[in-house]
């Protein structure tokens, strides 16, 4: 039987479950999950591997109008999902509109498969699917259209029939025993910024970046050193809290996180440092990883 393998890139408006489903079919938490909208800010690859194929899922940011530098770097990142997709599997929530012209174009134009995952079904009816279904078959005739719910992994398999009736043939493109392209440090600073998300309201984890300054790994114990960025003085104040409470709050949840996934103690240490403006500053988003 020959190989296949290819880029199965999923794309979306934000909070429609991209990370959701891309955790669910990986079996692996591959991208952090909060309510808050714009929790995925870099794109990252999920790999399955059996013995005769090979998906790449790449997790995107939601596709939105930018506001700032970083949302800009943001799209950059949605932009070269289009542009190397083998395969786009575009999700939507059960109860979204059609009228998405600018994004219908753009996927119509990359002229390749298209599976259209309509999402989070356990919170409609059947009527309501069934006429959404009708609605996307209209706009995208020659796509699969897959009703699923992410959270409750139902009806995954069917996305990975459609995905193997066409994934091309091909060598694999990265080592069978590997799950993902990014290092262990960037999952630590993920994990702690999911706990961010999570802790704090309004403008503040979205003024917020992680970066790992240190990670020394020994025999018994893990220790790290991990430095939240954030643009104002005022927001230093909110992340610290009240005798440095709501920091402690955020450490303690990331380590027990992070003990149960490495399998090790963790010693996490935590500082705040306030750099200026960082999502408008090209020179300081490429510090942080992002391509602009």
């Amino acid at each position: 039987m020959p190989h296949q393998a290819g880029f199965v890139n999923i794309i979306g408006k934000p909070n429609v479950g991209k990370s959701t489903l891309i955790n669910a079919l990986t079996g692996e938490k591959i991208s952090i999950i909060t309510p808050k909208a714009q929790t995925t800010r870099q794109r990252i690859l999920g790999i399955v591997n059996e013995e005769n194929y090979q998906i790449v899922f790449s997790d995107t940011p939601g596709i939105l109008a930018p506001s700032y530098k970083l949302q800009e770097a943001m799209m950059r990142e949605v932009d070269a999902a289009f542009e190397d997709a083998d395969i786009l599997l575009y999700i939507v929530e059960a109860g979204e509109s059609t009228d998405q012209e600018q994004i219908i174009n753009r996927i119509k134009a990359a002229n390749v498969p298209l599976i259209l995952v309509i999402n989070k079904i356990d919170l409609t009816d059947q009527a309501t699917l069934e006429m959404k279904i009708n609605e996307w078959q209209k706009v995208f005739p020659e796509a699969d259209i897959i009703p699923v719910s992410a959270l409750r992994n139902a009806n995954l398999q069917s996305i990975f029939r459609s995905i193997l009736a066409k994934l091309p043939e091909s060598p694999p493109y990265y080592d069978k025993d590997e799950l993902t392209d990014k290092t262990v440090r960037y999952f630590v600073a993920e994990k702690i910024r999911e706990k961010i998300l999570l802790n704090y309201q309004k403008e503040i984890p979205y003024s917020v970046q992680v970066a790992v300054d240190q990670f020394k790994e020994s025999e018994n114990i893990i220790h790290i050193i991990a430095l939240i960025f954030v643009a104002r003085e005022s927001q230093k104040a909110i992340i610290l809290g009240h005798q440095g409470s709501a920091i402690k709050r955020v450490g303690t949840q990331a380590r027990k996180d992070l003990e149960e996934w490495l399998g090790k103690k963790i010693f996490l240490e935590l500082s705040v440092k306030v750099d200026k403006d960082w999502r408008d500053s090209e020179k300081e988003l490429k510090k942080f990883g992002y391509d602009l």
